[in-house]
């Protein structure tokens, strides 16, 4: 019995209806990850909006979490452990900072410098959600085979390290 078309396919028949001229051959790969990626990311954060917490606060609590004790960075070090701008990352820690789960002070080694530090508070509840992120991920990854995961896990790093430029801070 031949499966039915997805929506990717769907779409790519009818742009080889409409322009034979093209070659939509990418859009199998390309749709598919971009619609795999919207999926993974409506469930990554239905657990972090358990927490009250948005996908981008969750990504700053994660960046001092993985930076080890006594959990703090400088802001402009959060801008690149996130890839996105100082101003974002600013409205970021002001939430997270009203919610008492992050701190400002003043930096020990710069007195015109600041760092943001992880308060307990805010170690507590990452920890919680961090293992139920964990937990999904786990559970986003079981219609997969262990093998299977393994294979995607491959492609996708040498392929986003043919994209990705050369660098880049781990996250």
């Amino acid at each position: 019995m031949e499966q039915p078309l997805d929506h990717v396919a769907r779409i790519q028949a009818a742009w080889r209806r409409e322009r034979p001229d093209l070659d939509v051959a990418p859009q199998g790969v390309i749709g598919r990850l971009h619609r795999v990626a919207t999926l993974l990311t409506h469930q990554l954060t239905a657990v972090y909006a358990r927490y009250d917490l948005g996908e981008g606060e969750f990504d700053v609590l994660a960046a001092l979490r993985r930076a080890g004790a006594p959990y703090e960075r400088a802001p402009g070090e959060l801008a690149a452990h996130t890839m996105v701008t100082t101003g974002a990352v600013s409205k970021r820690i002001d939430r997270l900072e009203r919610a008492g789960l992050v701190a400002r002070r003043p930096a020990a080694d710069d007195r015109r410098g600041r760092v943001v530090a992880l308060t307990e508070a805010g170690r507590d509840l990452f920890d919680r959600a961090f293992t139920d992120h964990i937990r999904n991920e786990h559970d986003l990854l079981a219609p997969l085979t262990p093998a299977e995961a393994a294979q995607l896990e491959a492609l996708l790093t040498g392929w986003l390290a043919r994209l990705e430029p050369p660098g880049e801070p781990a996250r």
